[in-house]
């Protein structure tokens, strides 16, 4: 399989906030500055890790806007569109500027948890009204649901407009079970920092990772390694990595990425509710860590 413009590194962007919450634009720009000249390979706005679901319409529109104008062809960008009303995110995806944008990363509806059927006309639809590619997303950790390798095939095959699944469903069989009946070039992508090598061992092609936030240079490094086929260097680059982000998640996400950036003084430890930031105890722990291991 030929390398793809979306394989390796994504960056799941965080969004940041200053004091009084409201966005912070200038550490936004500088955020993008620092994960591309770190070394990841494509940034992914408007997902999980950027708070989504607290952004006003406006504030969303503003920060794929100045995503755009910012990284300014550096590298590819993935917009996030996903939502638990098919025709609502429809008329939405309609109304995003997705000019300059590569894909979109769409997250399987939550709460109202369908079956794989329901999934299935899910996407087919969402497909059907993109005017750019479609990024599956299976993280039933936070959706209730969780979206089969069946599945994900069978919406591989059946439309041309779907290219991809971040997979962060933990189950290594069922990732396993995707890479080995995806169609031709159709990407797998690792949804969990810390099964990348393991993935990408097996076939995968990549992640869209939470820790390039904090440590770009470190974790783009791992990947590129495993991207290259050297697995055992890849794991043992991981290793002193390993510890910091498992805490990145202790607290949930971006609890703790936005702790870790704080401490190396790239943003203020802002998050917006009902997030709050992480506990004293986890701030010393990951100062202790990023001491250490020399991760600033």
């Amino acid at each position: 399989m030929k390398r793809h413009k979306l394989s390796g590194v994504g960056a799941a962007m965080i969004t940041p906030f200053k004091s009084d919450f409201s966005c912070d634009w200038d550490s936004l720009r500088s955020m993008l500055d620092y994960v591309i000249d770190g070394g990841t390979d494509y940034i992914v706005s408007l997902g999980t890790t950027a708070e989504t679901p607290t952004l006003s319409p406006e504030e969303k529109n503003e920060v794929l806007r100045l995503t755009k104008e910012h990284v300014a062809g550096r590298c590819p960008i993935v917009a996030g569109a996903g939502g638990n009303d098919t025709l609502k995110l429809t008329q939405q995806i309609r109304k995003m500027d997705l000019e300059g944008v590569e894909a979109i990363l769409s997250v399987t509806p939550y709460y109202n948890k369908p079956s794989q059927e329901g999934l299935y006309h899910h996407f087919m639809t969402v497909a059907d009204s993109s005017p750019v590619p479609v990024i599956l997303y299976n993280v039933p950790g936070r959706t209730g649901v969780n979206m089969t390798a069946e599945t994900t095939c069978r919406l591989a095959a059946d439309h041309p407009n779907i290219i991809a699944v971040k997979e962060a469903s933990g189950k290594i069989d069922q990732i396993e079970q995707i890479i080995k009946n995806r169609p031709k070039d159709f990407l797998v992508l690792s949804g969990d920092d810390g099964m990348t090598v393991d993935v990408m061992r097996k076939g995968g092609n990549g992640v869209i990772s939470v820790a390039v936030n904090a440590f770009p240079k470190r974790f783009s490094h791992v990947v590129y390694l495993a991207s290259q086929g050297l697995f055992d260097r890849a794991a043992e680059a991981y290793e002193p990595l390993h510890e910091a982000v498992c805490a990145l998640f202790e607290q949930g996400n971006p609890v703790g990425v936005k702790a870790a950036l704080a401490i190396m003084g790239h943003i203020d430890n802002v998050l917006r509710l009902p997030l709050v930031p992480g506990t004293e105890l986890l701030v010393k722990k990951m100062e202790r860590l990023i001491r250490e291991y020399e991760l600033c």
